[in-house]
């Protein structure tokens, strides 16, 4: 009987290798054919790339907490020394979004996801006992806020109360369970930084990315004051970011576009309400900095064109100092360590995975903590991105990042991949390329990301140029880009696919509705199909913030023209094959999104594929998930892009 248990079980295997892999429990496929086992073989490098990102440092001693994936999810692993082996602290099922470690201690914060709802969870971690508490309620939407400087308190906000709102909490290190609501408040509030006596909090107010208030909030009863005007109906509004306080507490660090096009770096005195402009003479956006813990340091990020530069500037003297040699790309999450003018970053490059280094301003010492397996591919021969600029129908400049593949391995005009990012107040800024670098590499598609009107990056007036009634501006963007691939000589204008996610999705949709005479296939990840229907779903805590983007559809003249321009109404306009991915529990563009543009497609009687993640959200997080989908993907191209011109 054993035997032919094992003989079935072992003919069972052979026939799965020989047909290739099956679809995962997790994942529903519809019309998606069986994926080649040759297929899983050729990516199952490029799917083993990882990356480690910096959370900042530990138990007040020269040592790391990173984020990483050596199984299923992202988990947090702590570090001792540059180099030094990762070893996991947590274990969570989900995905593990951040972590604070707690001052003076072997103890962290985290938050988790829950099946990709974003409910997000805070849990409270020891490494010295291994003890594992859940801070919040387990079903709210939490967002950490940090520890104050003692370490005796965490702050947090959530929409416990109603769903909605979210509220600022705080609670005693020694009894989570003292959790207590320091302000109920109406709309979206964030923790952003505690005052250098931990009697104040600085408090960020979300109303979109081009209007938010700074206010400062007392942690004994709450009493708020707030340091930005308030903008009157049909007033301009500015944003207010990255919220710190002067290690001496007389003055707030933040990054503004008030008065600018750009997000620059302002010193605000608070006894004088005076602010002092430190990057001014800088046209570029500036992202993230910290403040070394003597008040001497700011090190911050510009990011320029798309890459990020590092900045150091000496407050004491007014004076920029030099900074690390890097090469072109993406620097994030910096952090000065205590009692020292040492800060860690995360670094990701065209040709370099995203890995966590140090760099001591002092000695002018660079160290690199972790260095992340690339699935034994040699990253030296990787794409590196070319910009571009096209000009669009209103005679605008729109700038985009180009990925060619070998000539010599690959000669002749290449089909084109043109991937949409989301937002759509976001920017694709060119960094490691991960699994993509298979279409390249091994399918020889050029890859085009466009930034179009309406990315972040490029100042608040291009910001806004897809605002209300504007919205297929950034539509007839991608037009203009189709012209700009017909021109070029290296280029196939006649195999041309369009992808992207969430509001990509959408902007994947349009584009299809608009220009399927001109292209082969389209992908719509987690995107948009109808923005009307899309508002009325969408979680109460994030209709208001959506509004403020596409327009409030409560309006008859708004509803009129979102209906209009939504996808779903153009659907019978898409005449080529289509590939729709969602995420069952996605709590942005909700699974209706999907369904009924799934269904509107189908009628038109061309192909259609269909994924749907039973334990996903807003994009697949799960590697198996990943794996599964990026198959699918590469299948679907070979098949609608890579096939026949005509």
């Amino acid at each position: 009987m054993r035997s032919q248990l094992f003989a079935c079980g072992l003919l069972l295997l052979l026939t799965l290798r020989a047909e290739g892999q099956g679809v995962p429990d997790s994942i529903t496929a519809e019309g998606v054919p069986a994926i080649p086992s040759d297929l899983d073989e050729a990516l199952n490098r490029y799917q083993n790339t990882r990356s480690a990102t910096f959370q900042g440092w530990f138990g007040d001693r020269r040592e790391a907490l990173i984020e990483t994936r050596f199984a299923d999810t992202n988990q947090v692993h702590h570090v001792a020394f540059p180099g030094g082996a990762r070893t996991q602290v947590t274990f969570q099922r989900e995905r593990v979004l951040a972590a604070a470690a707690r001052p003076g201690h072997d103890q962290f914060a985290f938050t988790t996801d829950q099946g990709g709802a974003e409910n997000y969870q805070i849990l409270f971690a020891d490494t010295r006992t291994g003890a594992l508490q859940r801070v919040t309620d387990g079903t709210s939407r939490n967002i950490l806020g940090g520890w104050s400087n003692d370490g005796t308190k965490l702050a947090w906000s959530s929409n416990g109360r109603n769903g909605k709102d979210l509220d600022l909490y705080v609670a005693s290190a020694s009894d989570f369970k003292s959790a207590h609501r320091l302000k109920e408040v109406v709309g979206s509030w964030s923790i952003a930084d505690w005052s250098p006596n931990d009697r104040r909090l600085a408090a960020l107010e979300y109303v979109s990315i081009e209007e938010t208030y700074v206010h400062l909030v007392d942690v004994a009863d709450g009493r708020t004051e707030t340091l930005t005007p308030r903008a009157a109906k049909g007033d301009a509004t500015a944003g207010y970011h990255n919220i710190r306080w002067s290690k001496d507490g007389r003055a707030l660090f933040w990054t503004t576009d008030h008065g600018t096009e750009f997000r620059q770096l302002v010193r605000y005195d608070l006894a004088t309400k005076s602010s002092k402009r430190l990057s001014a003479t800088i046209p570029w956006d500036v992202e993230g900095y910290d403040l070394s813990e003597d008040g001497r340091l700011v090190v911050y990020v510009t990011n320029e064109g798309g890459l990020s530069k590092i900045h150091i500037y000496d407050l004491t003297k007014g004076e920029e100092r030099p900074g690390p040699q890097l090469p072109a790309g993406q620097v994030t999450d910096l952090a000065f360590r205590r009692g020292s003018q040492e800060f860690g970053f995360t670094l990701a490059s065209a040709r370099a995975t995203a890995d966590v280094y140090s760099y001591d301003v002092g000695s002018s010492k660079l160290d690199r903590w972790t260095k992340s397996e690339t699935g034994g591919l040699n990253t030296e021969t990787f794409a590196e991105p070319s910009l571009v600029k096209f000009r669009s129908f209103d005679d605008r400049e729109i700038p985009a990042f180009v990925y060619r593949p070998s000539p010599a391995k690959f000669p002749g005009p290449r089909p084109v991949l043109i991937q949409i990012h989301g937002g759509p107040e976001s920017q694709f800024r060119p960094g490691f390329l991960a699994r993509l670098n298979f279409l390249i590499d091994e399918l020889g598609i050029t890859l085009i990301l466009p930034n179009v009107r309406g990315s972040a990056g490029y100042g608040k007036s291009y910001l806004k140029l897809d605002n209300g009634m504007r919205r297929e501006d950034s539509v007839k963007d991608i037009g203009a880009l189709l012209n700009w691939v017909a021109q070029q000589s290296d280029l196939d204008a006649k195999r041309v696919a369009v992808i992207g996610g969430s509001y990509g999705g959408y902007m994947s949709l349009a584009t299809l509705t608009h220009y399927s005479d001109r292209l082969k296939a389209g992908i719509d990840i987690v995107g948009i199909s109808n923005f009307v229907t899309f508002l009325k779903n969408t979680p109460e805590y994030r209709r208001d913030l959506r509004r403020a983007e596409y327009g409030d559809e409560r309006e008859p003249a708004m509803k009129e023209h979102l209906e209009k321009i939504s996808p779903l109404t153009n659907a019978s306009k898409i005449k080529v094959p289509l590939l729709i991915v969602q995420g069952k529990n996605d709590p942005r563009v909700p699974l209706t999104e999907s369904q009924q543009i799934l269904a509107a497609v189908r009628k038109n009687g061309g192909p259609v594929w269909y994924i749907l993640g039973k334990d996903e959200g807003h994009g697949f997080a799960k590697k198996k998930n990943q794996d599964y989908l990026q198959a699918a993907e590469v299948l679907f191209l070979k098949k609608y892009l890579l096939g026949p011109r005509e």
